[in-house]
């Protein structure tokens, strides 16, 4: 029995309560359902990783609710290993690689199953479905996984009672699962890192979802233009609700939380309170991402002039920072090192600032010293996919000092941030931040700009701003 709510207007369950609520309900169970889309991607995946860790034990959970406040929770996401590895998004589950004699291994899920109608949990539990929502059985979860399924709420005592075998577990997901198996810090580290790894490389499916999911953004930003008059006269708050019904609208969520910047606003590099004032003769960055279904994410940075039109100093800055992306995006190609679309950035916008007179030159010295670094605070860019900072736990020999293959997907995302309050600029520049982020993939043969959808030079903002605005 669920421990009784504190303060619940409900004393008790009479026991003709009880056997009312057990019974007249319908048989549920599906048997039309269809392995999931992404089921032979993760298979492949999972193959990849067992490779790497012959004989061990790996497991993957997929995390907890959280409370936000009493006995509400938190939207929950599951990790991004356990979605990778598996293409579900359950709750309280696991993903366990078991090793076989033969080296390889037997890949099985733990889940939460439906709940039973032969006692209360189903309708009082702390999990109950007739308040949150049907959950899939075992049965059905296996069919749409492709995987063998068995009860979660056993897994500690299953894990348990097999700990003579060596064990790797992501770690900070499932507290519960964790204290159950014996694992070594320095190990999970490495089976984190080899997660990480193994996204580095999209499959055509995963590419495809990064589409959608840019598309998606296309259309909320331009949602944004038609709707700035109406920021004009509340604040940032309107445009990130605008984009944020988008990214319900078309997928799961935002992938982040969105930067709607306006005014000086946009020299803070994460800005997400989104209540300040929007102006007309200011610049309002707005860096957001629609996230998919399937939990994949755009990341995209577009700063526009709220009236539509640049100032002669928010155009000079403007250009600085789109011709600095220019080089970026024609550093990204297969065989290139990764940090080459860094360097093209940033070596160009120390040259303007040096130019400008900001920072001392000559321009290589100052690249050298990172002089630039007052102005352009952050690196030019990050690998995307289930995460938008993806692959983070990478090893660096794989990912930022690692070379560039087709299939991996990164932000070029250069900018220049003149802080309101910095006196080695003058007046008028200070409070200008400028920011322009695409999300590119490495072809064959090249880079393919996916978010090319939204105009990037000034002239073309312009353009496209008179077209849609509201």
């Amino acid at each position: 029995m669920a421990k009784r709510r504190k303060n619940g207007l409900y004393a008790e369950i009479s026991p003709e309560l009880s056997a009312l609520m057990r019974t007249g309900w319908a048989d549920t169970e599906r048997h039309d359902l269809d392995p999931a889309e992404q089921a032979p991607h993760a298979a492949r995946r999972r193959a990849a990783l067992s490779a790497r860790f012959p004989g061990e034990r790996l497991v993957v959970p997929s995390g907890n609710l959280k409370v936000r406040s009493n006995d509400d929770t938190y939207p929950f996401r599951p990790h991004t290993a356990y979605v990778h590895l598996t293409g579900d998004q359950a709750r309280d589950g696991a993903l366990v690689l078991e090793p076989r004699a033969d080296g390889g291994h037997d890949a099985y899920c733990f889940q939460l199953p439906r709940d039973g109608r032969d006692d209360d949990e189903f309708w009082t539990g702390p999990h109950a479905e007739l308040w949150t929502g049907r959950r899939r059985s075992l049965a059905e979860s296996e069919r749409v996984l492709g995987l063998p399924c068995r009860d979660v709420r056993r897994a500690a005592e299953d894990l348990a009672a097999a700990d003579g075998v060596p064990t790797r577990i992501v770690r900070g997901v499932d507290p519960a699962l964790q204290a159950a198996v014996s694992t070594d810090a320095e190990r999970d580290d490495e089976l984190e890192e080899a997660l990480g790894d193994l996204r580095l490389v999209k499959d055509d499916w995963e590419i495809g979802e990064l589409r959608k999911a840019v598309d998606s953004t296309v259309r909320g930003f331009t949602d944004v233009v038609g709707e700035l008059t109406r920021a004009v006269a509340t604040s940032e708050r309107w445009i990130e609700g605008t984009f944020f019904r988008r990214a319900r609208l078309e997928g799961n969520s935002v992938g982040y939380g969105s930067i709607c910047a306006a005014g000086e606003h946009a020299t803070i590099m994460h800005w997400t309170d989104n209540d300040g004032p929007v102006r007309p003769g200011e610049l309002l960055l707005l860096d957001a991402g629609v996230e998919t279904h399937t939990l994949y994410t755009a990341d995209v940075t577009r700063t526009l002039p709220v009236d539509g039109t640049f100032t002669a100093v928010q155009r000079t800055v403007y250009d600085a920072v789109y011709e600095a992306q220019e080089a970026g995006i024609a550093a990204v190609k297969p065989g290139a090192a990764y940090r080459d679309f860094h360097e093209a950035s940033q070596r160009h916008l120390a040259a303007r600032l040096v130019e400008w007179g900001f920072i001392e030159g000559p321009a290589g010295r100052a690249y050298d010293l990172g002089l630039q670094r007052r102005f352009t605070m952050a690196g030019t860019g990050h690998m995307l996919g289930l995460d938008v900072h993806d692959c983070a736990h990478a090893r660096n020999e794989e990912y930022v000092d690692g070379v560039l293959e087709p299939g991996m997907c990164l932000t070029v995302e250069p900018g220049l941030y003149f802080q309101a309050d910095d006196l080695t600029v003058p007046e008028e520049w200070r409070g200008i931040g400028v920011r322009i982020e695409d999300d590119i993939l490495v072809t064959a043969d090249g880079n393919e700009n996916l978010s090319a959808g939204l105009p990037r030079s000034a002239d073309e903002v312009e353009a496209w701003m008179a077209k849609h605005a509201g």
